[in-house]
């Protein structure tokens, strides 16, 4: 006998609840059974990205479009290759819509990561010395993006997990300031509070638009954020114009 479209069965995912095995912590069990239940963990698989990552950046330029068509994209942190998956398709780097502009996708991360079609990968420590060099020798010219999503590992202090956040950030805003078009776009994982002060004062000075947000993918509980600064102002600045200007404000 066919079940009739409105029985309701079917229509509310069951819960899956993870049991404590031996040897596994509490706090590992229960990280198992919140990723197991994610909705965005389980769409993720279904639409074949990597990770759940990719949709804080997929929501990010729905909201402000940033990932043009023909954009040249640097992704620092790449790993495990969401976002570059999502860079790839809205730049058109496989060239898979004719009449639009190709883009570039240029991936790093201290990781090895799977390659992913479209993207130019790399393995490196970006904090490393000569690392901003190496990345602009591959990338062969400016960016339209720099897009940051590095994460240094917990320590279980709060304080010096702050200090190692601040400074993944500041690398990659010295990186941005280097490469990037004018016009272009600088996102980055922050911290719950947005970009530090002094942080911020430099990018509302350096780009005509700064707002720090939290898209919906990322987990009530988390503490991160992302700044996304568009319209960046390279040579105005250089020039002498700029912190003044009456047209820079934060984006709605």
């Amino acid at each position: 006998m066919t079940e009739k479209p409105n029985s309701g069965r079917g229509q509310r995912e069951l819960r899956v609840r993870v049991k404590t095995a031996k040897g596994r912590k509490l706090s590992s069990t229960l990280w198992l059974e919140r990723q197991l239940n994610d909705p965005y963990v389980q769409r993720a698989k279904r639409e074949g990205y990597r990770g759940r990552a990719a949709y804080k950046i997929l929501e990010l330029d729905d909201k402000y479009g940033f990932l043009k068509p023909g954009a040249r994209v640097v992704d620092l942190g790449c790993a495990p290759g969401g976002w570059c998956q999502v860079a790839v398709v809205r730049v058109n780097a496989l060239g898979q819509n004719p009449k639009k502009p190709v883009g570039t996708v240029l991936g790093v991360d201290l990781q090895e990561v799977e390659p992913i079609a479209g993207a130019e990968i790399h393995q490196l420590d970006f904090l490393a010395d000569d690392a901003d060099e190496k990345v602009k020798g591959w990338l062969g010219g400016r960016a339209d993006v720099v897009m940051s999503d590095m994460a240094a590992a917990a320590s279980g202090h709060k304080a010096t997990d702050h200090l190692r956040i601040v400074a993944l950030v500041e690398a990659a805003l010295a990186f941005a300031f280097d490469v990037l078009e004018d016009g272009g776009t600088f996102v980055a994982k922050v911290l719950a509070g947005g970009a530090e002060n002094e942080m911020q004062a430099m990018l509302k000075r350096s780009f005509r638009k700064v707002a720090n947000v939290k898209p919906p993918a990322s987990r009530a509980d988390s503490s991160e954020k992302f700044v996304v600064a568009m319209g960046y102002r390279g040579r105005e600045i250089a020039g002498g114009a700029g912190e003044g200007d009456p047209e820079a404000g934060p984006l709605g």
